[in-house]
């Protein structure tokens, strides 16, 4: 893997890092992780994609990962000594789109596919969904990993590196043969619950338990944190109480609580079905960075590669980072390893499974992936 790295955010160094790394004939597919703030405008981004031959898959992040440090600028370019398939599953808040039809469509042979790597518009509607219908047509045949790509801003715009330029409202699949170990791991426990998702729209929860959803989850929190919630304050105090979704014989999984809308609804990072059990959870910096060291661990044995050569790829919620604040630097430094290069998205929602558990779109977690270089 030719892995190289801007960190200015300007767009000339952006096409120039894309020549740079393609004059290694040895690259054969190009995985784009960008900055936000970079504030790159389709039309001139859309012009350097659209006149790359070699395959692009990527996208732009609140931030980005290299080595042991965090960028708010910049872009880093891995050149991949693997052809990727990659693929463009189009309208992902379309609540009429078949995606399993056009998954099969797309891909009618995996062939020797050992990893997917998988990015999505984080504000797309049926994130939920996608990756349900996704793992229903390939299941547990080989690895996946990705995340959402996206602003801080809440706002959906193009946010996907492509062949055919920036887009948005989209996933992009890049099968690779690449070796990979996966591992999957978040730190959060619960402090309340469970209680009985009533009624959901998507990524919306109205009520728990029957009663309006904010209200259920204001009195939880405010009882453990001896915090109020005022009228500009929800994200502060939310961004350390997640939802749990339980599941059998499995870490819950992460749903982070965005805003209030409606008055009593709370919109999150991807869905929360009707009749699921949710729980009210919490962290501190010391469950969060064992998680992260742990999620390595998972990741390392999971790797059955031959090839002495690897790079790890960090995929971590964005939403971590403003929860452990300067301690995040922690975290990093819990899964860097001087020897191996790291590369990595501060991303809103995480993708994985390991060809072992049930393929999941996850908040506030940290995910992990070993790659063969």
């Amino acid at each position: 893997m030719n892995i190289q790295v801007s960190k200015t955010g300007r767009i000339e160094e952006f096409k120039n890092l894309i020549n740079s790394v393609l004059q290694d004939k040895k690259v054969k597919t190009l995985f784009i992780l960008s900055c936000d703030a970079n504030d790159f405008k389709k039309d001139s981004v859309d012009d350097i994609l659209k006149s790359t031959t070699t395959p692009i898959f990527g996208g732009i992040f609140p931030e980005i990962i290299y080595g042991n440090k965090k960028l708010a600028k910049g872009t880093i370019i891995a050149g991949l000594y693997h052809e990727a398939n990659v693929q463009i599953i189009p309208d992902l808040s379309n609540m009429d789109s078949d995606y399993e039809r056009i998954i099969e469509e797309k891909i009618p042979d995996n062939g020797t596919t050992k990893t997917m790597f998988i990015f999505v518009d984080g504000f797309a509607k049926r994130i939920g969904d996608f990756i349900e219908s996704l793992f229903n047509v390939f299941g547990l045949e080989f690895n996946y990993i990705g995340g959402g790509a996206g602003s801080l801003s809440f706002k959906q715009k193009p946010c996907l590196f492509t062949n055919y330029g920036l887009i948005q409202d989209s996933a992009i699949l890049a099968l690779t043969d690449l070796e990979s170990g996966i591992g999957v791991s978040h730190g959060w426990k619960e402090i309340s619950g469970p209680y009985k998702v009533t009624k959901s729209d998507g990524n919306v929860i109205k009520t728990l338990d029957w009663k309006p959803a904010f209200q259920v989850y204001k009195e939880a929190v405010e009882s453990h944190s001896g915090k109020i919630f005022k009228e500009n304050n929800f994200f502060d105090i939310a961004k350390g109480y997640p939802f749990g979704i339980s599941k059998l014989e499995a870490e819950k999984i992460i749903r982070d609580p965005l805003i209030v809308v409606d008055e009593n609804a709370l919109q999150c990072v991807g869905e929360v079905p009707e009749d699921s059990y949710v729980y009210v959870l919490t962290g501190d910096a010391t469950s969060l960075i064992n998680a992260a060291s742990n999620t390595l661990h998972l990741a390392e044995n999971d790797f059955k590669a031959e090839s002495g050569n690897k790079s790890i790829l960090f995929i971590d919620c964005i939403s971590r980072v403003l929860f452990l604040e300067d301690k995040f630097n922690d975290e990093l430094n819990a899964v860097y390893k001087k020897n191996i290069p790291l590369i990595g998205a501060l991303t809103i929602g995480e993708i994985a499974n390991n060809r072992k558990d049930y393929l999941e779109f996850y908040n506030k977690t940290c995910v992990i992936g070993i790659l063969e270089d």
